[in-house]
């Protein structure tokens, strides 16, 4: 049921807030499992009080703009297959659990059989159980062998938090096995004197992807008696594995699947994904298999609160006088604190490092006015941090001595955070699939929860606060990944050479563009053909072609300049943003400014102060079409899909007031700029259609200008990607086209599938574009409809009526959807790149990259279309989570 939410005078239950200290958490319902007792005369607030409270303030419930109440579902119980062991059945009712849930058996059953098998189904709804049991009972059988490891199994997550996590999760469930089931964690943080011990008698091994491109793979003659007896691979959250990551990921498999091969094993695997649109056919794309899918969520659900908060305006004017509304980043702060004061455990997503630092001094601080003891109880948890920092707030949360935490997606990623009550998200995370993963961490095995999603000052959060039907009616989306991007596969063709020659009977496992790529890499000097197939013939390591999740280069090494310590590092295509000289930098709640950054040593140095301002780096952008894949026509004008090249370059940056966000200077910067070959989208009008819209000459510019930044925003909502990985241009005459122009387009090198899945829906996409910017209440354009936070040129020129009355005529002349979208003509592969490890970080066009507010994770790049001249990648620094 939902309902839009009453005014603040309509509601008879809201009391005013409680400020009286708390030193415990409220679970909000009794959870069977919970590793929790409850206290005695502890009361259990519903999710409903605990949002009444919270709307209790001074026009807080105006905020709400809509309350979504999922009841709760009972459960439908199964009984194991009978091939799982006795014993295991007894471990897992040891546990708690007497019987599976319906999807749990048979994806179970699926396993047995030798079938790969795609788990889909809701956070919380019991996926690691599935396949854990299959597997448990498997490794019981190898551990009858001569050698106590006649079975082996393979698990990997996206993340270390993940895989730590799940491995206190395995030995405590096999606790009762013994020694026979021996987990152990392989990644960049295990210490060196424990690595042989993993590879010659573990029996489960959980790594993570970017550990088996490294580590595992190059060296599988190590690995090989391991290797012999892989019967499982358990990849964990597959969702995440998209774009070009996935891609790459994609690739990983297809080398792991042919070296077992090698030591005659054929594992099957097994995946686990959040509820997903056809994941049957993503898990396919990924492994190169055929996979059965189990996707009826058989598992108990408690009830839902889900809240879309749209903070207000202020008082304060942004750029061109546009009105500017309180950043996502307070509000959620103020909430935070909030429901630490009522006791609630809550976690707030945030989608950067910087935001989940900020929130939690804030929150901090407030908490601290209330009770000293409070604020202790609030920490950030974000990727950078050095092991042990992680692995000690991965404790506290645990043990519940932390009470609120503001995350960045690392602890997104299935980690249990059993207990939880509420979740905030400071902004759209960017795909329903996400949202609703962000959302599931609260309410585990059963209980009732809250989710609050806070928008930003954002055309697509401003869009979804008021159309909550695009989140709550309309499935999740597809996953995106394209593993034949010629910019992941060349690497990948070289790794796989050096860790055993290719040979013809190969190809076909690497797919239809491998015939193609391998003359260019044998003339590059990279690969030697002789009789028996092709081998690497460089004295480097293969694997260090690239980086899968498409950094690439050194990272940049943030150190404190007074006193030489290593305080984190950012990847390297994300520096010139993130630590340019004046910029601010957050780290353990402490604020730094970089006083330098020396490229040729990818080093920034810093020193701690205390500024009253956060910054925003500015971008300018060129784009050229290289070659025009399809092309369609739209009235007179034409919607394209094809390659080109954008030339960016980071020219500034914006110091803003903290909290307000209000602009208080600009400051130059002189950095180098950045070439990217990639994958575009890109629509044209004719004079016909400017004279049919009243577009006269002095608006053009302004119109195409607004209609770009709104399509930017809201592209998100039709394909698994975030604002920050796609860029674009307008331009009112543009020299390839000869007619004003409007680019989009992938910001990794090659192409991530981005730009293709808006030619595929281009129709709905500038039709949802258009909705946002006509009903913004604004008069002339703000940042929740056509102004951006990357704009190199300040946001001018800006039209928003005449955004409205170009997108009109312009959809009024489209075909129907799905009409005629399929490419015509496949063009032929443009030319590689001058260095694949340079690219824009992602730039609309004259834009800047990520604020302090909505900026995104240092986001991943990587190469396409021909062989790149490879950068020599680095093996990345083990302190961040999403590396080895």
């Amino acid at each position: 049921m939902a309902f839009n939410h009453l005014p603040a005078a309509m509601h008879d239950a809201l009391g005013p807030l409680s400020v009286t200290p708390v030193t415990h958490s409220v679970p909000m319902a009794k959870n069977h499992r919970s590793r929790r007792p409850p206290e005695s005369g502890e009361t259990r607030p519903s999710p409903g009080t605990v949002l009444d409270r919270l709307t209790a303030g001074a026009n807080r419930a105006a905020r709400i703009t809509h309350t979504e109440h999922l009841p709760p579902r009972p459960g439908r119980h199964a009984v194991w297959p009978h091939r799982i062991r006795t014993e295991v059945i007894n471990a897992i009712q040891q546990a708690g659990i007497e019987h599976p849930w319906t999807h749990q058996a048979a994806a179970a059953e699926h396993a047995l059989d030798g079938e790969s098998v795609v788990i889909a189904t809701g956070t919380a709804s019991g996926k690691s159980l599935a396949y854990l049991a299959p597997v448990l009972s498997t490794l019981l059988d190898g551990a009858e062998a001569a050698n106590g490891r006649g079975t082996t199994a393979l698990y990997l997550a996206p993340t270390k938090a993940l895989a730590a996590d799940q491995q206190r999760a395995v030995k405590e469930l096999a606790a009762p096995l013994g020694n026979r089931v021996r987990p152990a964690v392989y990644d960049g943080d295990t210490p060196v004197e424990e690595r042989e011990w993993v590879r010659q008698y573990a029996n489960y091994v959980l790594t993570n992807p970017d550990m088996l491109h490294r580590g595992i793979l190059p060296s599988h003659p190590r690995w090989s008696s391991f290797l012999r007896s892989l019967r499982y691979v358990v990849i964990d959250e597959c969702h995440t594995y998209r774009g070009v990551f996935g891609s790459h990921v994609a690739q990983v498999l297809r080398r792991l699947r042919r070296v077992c091969a090698r030591y005659g094993a054929n594992p099957v695997f097994l995946l686990a994904s959040a509820t997903a649109a056809d994941p049957a056919v993503a898990a396919g794309r990924l492994t190169g298999l055929p996979v059965t899918e189990v996707s009826d969520d058989a598992s108990p659900r408690g009830e839902l609160v889900f809240a879309l908060w749209e903070p207000p305006l202020t008082d304060l004017h942004g750029e061109k006088g546009a009105p500017v509304r309180r950043t996502a980043t307070a509000e959620t702060a103020d909430l935070l604190t909030d429901l630490a004061v009522q006791g609630v455990r809550t976690v707030a997503f945030v989608r950067s490092r910087r935001g989940a630092e900020l929130i939690s001094v804030i929150a901090q601080e407030r908490l601290a006015e209330v009770d000293r003891s409070l604020a202790r109880r609030v920490a950030a948890y974000r990727g950078g941090y050095l092991p042990e920092e992680r692995r000690a707030l991965e404790r506290a949360l645990h043990s519940g001595e932390l009470l609120g935490l503001a995350a960045t997606t690392a602890l997104e990623l299935g980690v249990d955070v059993s207990g939880l009550d509420a979740v905030v998200i400071a902004g759209y995370p960017g795909t329903r699939a996400s949202l609703w993963q962000q959302a599931g961490r609260a309410g585990r095995s059963g209980q009732g929860a809250l989710a609050v999603l806070v928008a930003r000052d954002d055309p697509l959060d401003t869009f979804l606060v008021h159309h909550p039907e695009a989140l709550f009616q309309q499935p999740v989306e597809s996953t995106v990944l394209d593993p034949d991007n010629p910019y992941v596969l060349a690497p990948h063709l070289c790794a796989a050479a050096a860790e055993l020659p290719l040979t013809e009977d190969d190809l076909a496992l690497f797919g239809p563009a491998v015939p193609e790529l391998l003359p260019q890499l044998e003339s590059a000097g990279l690969l030697r053909r002789r009789t028996a197939g092709w081998y690497w013939t460089r004295r480097e390591r293969a694997a260090d072609l690239t980086d899968i999740r498409g950094e690439g280069g050194r990272p940049v090494q943030i150190v404190e300049a007074a006193t030489g310590r290593l305080l984190g590092t950012v990847d390297e295509p994300a520096s010139h943003a993130a630590v340019h000289d004046g910029a601010v930098h957050l780290h353990q709640g402490r604020t730094y400014l970089v006083k330098q950054l020396n490229l040729d040593d990818s080093v920034a140095l810093v020193e701690e102060a205390n500024p009253t301002y956060s910054t925003t780096a500015r971008d300018t952008t060129s784009i050229s079409v290289l070659d025009t894949d399809t092309e369609i026509p739209w009235g007179a004008g034409r919607l394209c899909y094809g390659s080109v090249e954008v030339t960016n370059q980071v020219v500034s940056f914006l110091r803003r007031r903290l909290i307000t966000g209000e602009v208080l200077g600009e400051t130059k910067l002189d950095l180098p700029p950045r070439t990217l070959r990639t994958r575009a989208v890109w629509w044209t009008v004719t004079e016909d259609q400017l004279e049919a819209a009243r577009v006269n000459p002095e608006q053009l510019g302004g119109a195409l200008h607004a209609a770009e930044h709104a399509s930017i925003g809201m592209l998100p909502l039709f394909a698994t990607c975030d604002r920050w990985d796609i860029g674009g241009v307008s331009v009112p005459l543009h020299p390839d086209t000869l007619l004003p122009t409007v680019f989009v387009y992938d910001g990794h090198p090659g192409g991530a599938g981005f730009a293709e899945r808006a030619f595929h829906t281009a129709h709905e996409w500038l039709t949802a574009t258009r909705e946002a910017i006509a009903s913004c209440e604004c008069e002339a354009g703000c940042p929740s409809c056509i102004q951006s936070p990357k704009c190199g040129n300040g946001n001018e020129p800006l039209h928003k009526r005449a955004a409205v009355r170009l997108l009109t005529v312009l959809l009024s002349q489209a075909p129907e959807p799905g009409q005629a979208l399929e490419p015509t003509a496949e063009s032929e592969p443009a030319p590689g790149p001058e260095q694949a490890s340079q690219r824009p970080d992602a730039p609309e066009s004259s834009r800047t990259t990520p604020p302090p507010d909505p900026a995104a994770p240092e986001a991943p790049e990587t190469p396409r279309d021909t062989v790149p001249e490879f950068p020599q990648g680095s093996l990345g620094h083990p302190e961040d989570p999403r590396g080895i």
